[in-house]
């Protein structure tokens, strides 16, 4: 069967120099990300994983290489094209949940579709929020809330604007092992909802275990896929 490649990497490395320090946090590596695939990106602490991500992301430009989202070559685009790429195709889940504390909940949730210009499905955003378990809380500011129900938001923000890829960087860090389990079974539910493809950045092999496919970094190297 033929694979449906959304994201694909081609010599892809990262060289960050300080003073007369380099330091290569990714070596020259490809890689191929299908379509509807939970991945989890796994290594020790500075074996490359966020660094990885960024890039795939579209996030942190790399020292050689070439990205593509489906058949567009990312880093040809102009900075303007890079964000609105960002903007439509691409939903991010970070540790730090990002959120703005006075803006309520729902603000939170529609601010990516609004800074697009464009008008919120109400349709698709009432299913994003009953299957995140945050239609109640709505009206509420993020300090008012716990650290889960703070992180379910963040990902009914980077779900709304239906976008194809969910890059997710330790999103279940800050949170207890229950609140962190019921995260990601939630991303799990909503990624075969919405077909989305999921590439989740993890140290914990518990959580890569609930992967389709394990990606393993060692010192900036894909090793395993």
């Amino acid at each position: 069967m033929e694979k449906n490649i959304i994201l694909r990497c081609e010599g892809i490395s990262k060289t960050y120099i300080q003073g007369e320090i380099k330091t290569e946090a990714l070596k020259a590596s490809d890689l191929e990300i299908e379509k509807g695939v939970f991945y989890a990106i796994t290594g020790r602490s500075g074996s490359g994983k966020s660094t990885l991500l960024h890039i795939l992301g579209g996030l942190d430009r790399p020292t050689s290489g070439k990205l593509y989202i489906e058949d567009q070559s990312v880093f040809d685009l102009k900075e303007k094209e890079l964000a609105i790429l960002r903007r439509r195709r691409i939903g991010f889940v970070f540790q730090a949940y990002n959120l703005l504390n006075e803006h309520t909940v729902r603000e939170n949730i529609t601010m990516p579709v609004e800074l697009d210009g464009k008008k919120v499905d109400e349709e698709h955003f009432n299913m994003v929020v009953e299957s995140l378990g945050l239609a109640h809380m709505l009206h509420k500011y993020p300090d008012e809330m716990s650290g889960g129900e703070q992180q379910r938001v963040a990902i009914a923000r980077a779900l709304v604007s239906k976008p194809a890829i969910v890059l997710a960087d330790e999103p279940t860090g800050n949170l207890d092992p229950k609140t962190g389990d019921e995260v990601l079974a939630l991303l799990k539910k909503t990624a075969k909802l919405f077909n989305q493809t999921i590439v989740l950045v993890t140290h914990d092999m518990e959580i890569a275990a609930m992967a389709d496919r394990v990606i393993h970094l060692n010192n900036g190297c894909i090793e395993s896929e």
